[in-house]
Formats: C-alpha cells, sequence, structure tokens
C-alpha cells in the first residue's frame, strides 16, 4: 500500500475531482521564514487554487508572547475558521507552497488539536508546485470573503506538549522525542534560523529530518508509507511506543506527527515550544 491510497493525503487528481464538492473547503495555509523576504498574502492573490481562504499561522496565533505561531485558544482559532466559512461538519484540505512541509502540516496539527474530525482533514501532497505542474485552474485577484459559518472548538492537550513536560520526560523517558531539524542544527554545528542563545538538542531527543519523509526533488511530496515506515525505523525509533516532535519553531515537527499519522498513529503530539523556547531558555539540559 503506497501513502496515496491513504484517506489524509491526496494528489492533484482527487482535488480536481472534488474541488466542487459542496462540504469541501480548502485551505492555502503558504507561510514563509521571515528572512525569505517573501509575502505569503501577496503570492495567494497571485496565485492560488480556487475557492481557497487564505490561513496565516503568524496571525492564528497566541499574541501574549514572543515565541513565533504558538497555538491560539480554542475561541480564538473558533472565531478564525468560522470567518474563512468553515464549519465543524465540513472537509477540510490544506495546502501550502512548499509542497506541505512548511505550514499545511502544521494548520492540519492546529484542526486536530482543536477537535476536528481527522477523517475530515486532507492535505495536498506536493502542494501547489505539484497543482501547478498538473495544469489545473488557478485563481488570482482578491479572495472573495466567504459567508461566514459558525465553528466550535476543543482543546486536545494530548497533541500538544509543553516546556515543563518535555523537561520532564528527560528522567522519565516515557516519550521518544523525534527532532524534525536537520543534523547540523541538531548537534549545534548550525546556527538556527531563529538565532537562539543556545544550539543542540534535548538530551536523549533523535534526529529524524523532516526532509527523510518526504521526496524534495518532487515537490517535496511524502514518501510511500512502507518507505516512511522505514525512515522511522532507520532513526532507532520505536513505532509500537510513545513519541512526541519537536524542530524549531513547531512548524515542521508537524511532519512528523502527520507522518506518523499516516502509519496509523493518532496520538503524537507536538512540543509547541519547540526550539524556540528551548533554546533561549536558561538552565534547562542540552546536548552537543
Amino acid at each position: 500500500m503506497t501513502h496515496q491510497n491513504f484517506q489524509s493525503l491526496v494528489d492533484a487528481e482527487w482535488l480536481a475531482a472534488h474541488l466542487e464538492d459542496e462540504n469541501l473547503k480548502v485551505i492555502d495555509a503558504t507561510y514563509h521564514l521571515p528572512i525569505s523576504e517573501r509575502d505569503a498574502i501577496e503570492e495567494f492573490e497571485y496565485r492560488r487554487i480556487p475557492g481557497a481562504v487564505h490561513f496565516d499561522v503568524d496571525a492564528v496565533c497566541d499574541r501574549s508572547t514572543d515565541l513565533p505561531h504558538m497555538l491560539p485558544t480554542p475561541e480564538v482559532f473558533a472565531e478564525t475558521i468560522g470567518q474563512m466559512g468553515i464549519s465543524n461538519d465540513d472537509d477540510v484540505l490544506i495546502y501550502d507552497c512548499s509542497g506541505g512541509f512548511l505550514a499545511a502540516a502544521r494548520v492540519w496539527w492546529m484542526f486536530r488539536i482543536f477537535g476536528h474530525d481527522a477523517n475530515k482533514l486532507k492535505v495536498l501532497d506536493g502542494g501547489l508546485p505539484q497543482w501547478g505542474k498538473k495544469k489545473k485552474p488557478l485563481e488570482n485577484g482578491p479572495a472573495d470573503a466567504p459567508a461566514p459559518a459558525t465553528y466550535e472548538a476543543s482543546f486536545n492537550p494530548a497533541l500538544v506538549r509543553t516546556v515543563d513536560q518535555m523537561l520532564a520526560n528527560i528522567d522519565s523517558g516515557e516519550e521518544q522525542v523525534l527532532d524534525a531539524r536537520n543534523i547540523g542544527r541538531f548537534t549545534g554545528a548550525d546556527f538556527e534560523p531563529r538565532p537562539t542563545k543556545h544550539r543542540g538538542h534535548i538530551p536523549g531527543s533523535v534526529n529524524l529530518p523532516f526532509i527523510d519523509l518526504m521526496i524534495p526533488r518532487e515537490d517535496f511530496r511524502y514518501r510511500p508509507l512502507e518507505e516512511i515506515g522505514d525512515v522511522f525505523r532507520e532513526a532507532g525509533v520505536d513505532l509500537d511506543k510513545p513519541l512526541v516532535a519537536i524542530c524549531g519553531s513547531g512548524l515542521t515537527a508537524c511532519v512528523i506527527s502527520f507522518a506518523a499519522h499516516l502509519l496509523g498513529r493518532d496520538d503524537v503530539p507536538v512540543y509547541d515550544g519547540s526550539w524556540a523556547e528551548w533554546g533561549n531558555a536558561e538552565g534547562l539540559p542540552l546536548e552537543m
């Protein structure tokens, strides 16, 4: 079985066939790192999948902290999603311009955190690049405001971890900590895109670069299920035991959570603060 047969990951052909479905809502989650000097909103107005609405992870977040795009409250999420014309009963497809690794998986995870039925959530494999290469329709210009809907959000704490939980896990070892950053950042040899006071990784964590779960030359499409399982196992991960994912700021860690979901693991949380929090804190243990 390949990942194309798994309902949470769909390709451009599937979306083209279902784009007019009344209950399917499409989200453009395109996000760019601050250092890229690219404007996601501008690009959304220039080129998007017809009918899509834009979701900005830096806007739908906790504004009370300096940490990047931390989870908002359920109330803020519900208000935002309702204004996007999305209800709890809708199927939601999420894509981004990176192929899926920068924010599509993050928005998928946020919907799950706030109680959306996982069977109603889908990620577009290869994102906007694959959609364009398949010569599927695009639209541009200012997007029409959708008719508001009612959305109710709850909060599932089982899918997110805090700094205190991560610290306690160092001693307990109950959860295998999977770090989605590249090897240079994991070892501390390289600086973070968002510079932190400290470099390295959480003691006892395992390096599982998110890029290993994808096929870069194919617009970062996900690998087939068998290969995804092999990537986990070759990193020394026991897929039958508890997992938690971390990255630089809580984005690409969601790729690990989503990939595990494709394998049938619906219980892989993300450390929301990730290295942006851990690497700037004083007194927390780390390894280089």
